[in-house]
């Protein structure tokens, strides 16, 4: 039977925003069909007129294809659905990883790409790609299309526990400290990515220019079997995580009280950051706001409870990074607009009203 101590600060953790379970369910299946609504409408959109029931009605007819067909299926199979699906696993990667810094720096501000995470995966990635050919190229050749994702988790990793380490004194995180230390950590990696981009042929420096702007054009199977694994490893961990993440919001000193194996529950939750957001980098480059946004919306909509905050964040993360990318292949089609701009030119103003509205200078 649980100690009456342990059930008040289980009730004190869900307690101010009420019971929304009911709520946070119907936002999950609300969530769900959204993701798959999204989804459907990218792979029948872009800038070609290919046709995806065109494509569906091919796999379960019998006979020879017209050519019309066989180029639908073309762009279809290897170009849209591999897009579709990295997008799905970028969104969910970098909206959870935000979930989890928000939770375990209690702080809505916190974000990955904000307090130079991202900076960090980014600075690991850069390394291989410019490197990989020369220094690091035994490395490369046994890791293999591991490699680059494998660096961005490892730079990520270094990046977090730096950040945990300076922000973190006795038991207690200091916001401005993360924050501060983030920017610093971010310029640091972004120096000696700047250093590394300097040593770049004109192909590397062509490729790490987009790149580095966030895009998902060049999803392939290839890639996705890479980093699948490393984000899907994350996102499965992190419903372990979600009454570890609720006690901290009471504080540390109360989460151990509730029997929260509080060192653990932060090495992981770092972990999973790490790995999801090193991973991500890896193949669609800097793309940010999304780990700001999605979790901060949710949290108004369903509340702070991690039980339905983490999976509401990975469906979220995932739809609203699909739009983004089917905005960015649309709007100035045949080309394509980075997708890192259209996620910060709605995240931005979205994160100064974050600010704004804890400053108490706007009520909604």
């Amino acid at each position: 039977m649980p100690r009456p101590a342990e059930m008040s600060l289980r009730a004190m953790i869900h307690a101010p925003e009420g019971d929304r379970s009911a709520r946070a369910r119907l936002v999950l299946v609300l969530l769900a069909l959204l993701l798959v609504s999204v989804a459907a409408f990218s792979v029948a959109t872009g800038a070609s007129d290919a046709s995806a029931l065109a494509v569906i009605d091919g796999w379960f007819r019998a006979g020879p294809q017209d050519a019309l067909t066989a180029r639908d299926r073309l762009i279809v199979q290897e170009i849209r659905l591999p897009r579709v699906a990295l997008g799905i696993l970028v969104g969910a990667a970098l909206a959870v990883s935000g979930a989890l810094m928000q939770g375990l720096f209690r702080n809505p501000l916190a974000d990955p790409g904000l307090v130079g995470v991202s900076a960090g995966a980014s600075l690991g990635a850069i390394t291989v790609i410019v490197l990989g050919g020369t220094i690091l190229r035994p490395a490369v050749d046994l890791l293999g299309i591991h490699a680059l994702p494998l660096a961005a988790f490892g730079g990520g990793l270094v990046t977090t526990l730096i950040l945990y380490r300076i922000a973190t004194r006795r038991g207690q995180t200091s916001v401005a400290t993360m924050l501060l230390a983030g920017i610093a950590l971010a310029a640091l990696a972004g120096a000696i990515a700047g250093i590394l981009i300097y040593r770049a042929d004109d192909q590397q420096l062509r490729d790490l220019t987009f790149w580095s702007l966030g895009s998902l054009g060049g999803a392939t199977w290839t890639k996705i079997l890479a980093v699948a694994p490393i984000i899907l490893a994350a996102l499965a961990a992190t419903p372990f995580l979600a009454r570890g993440l609720d006690a901290l919001s009471l504080g540390e000193a109360s989460a151990r009280h509730l029997g929260v194996p509080v060192q653990r529950v932060k090495a992981l939750a770092v972990l999973c950051v790490a790995a999801a957001t090193g991973a991500a980098v890896a193949v669609s480059g800097g793309i940010g706001f999304v780990g700001i946004v999605v979790p901060h919306l949710l949290r108004l909509v369903i509340g702070p409870d991690h039980r339905y905050l983490l999976p509401a964040s990975a469906l979220l993360g995932a739809s609203l990074l699909l739009l983004a990318d089917a905005v960015s292949r649309t709007i100035v089609a045949p080309a394509e607009l980075p997708i890192g701009i259209v996620t910060a030119i709605f995240g931005a103003p979205f994160f100064l009203w974050v600010l704004l509205r804890r400053r108490g200078l706007v009520d909604l």
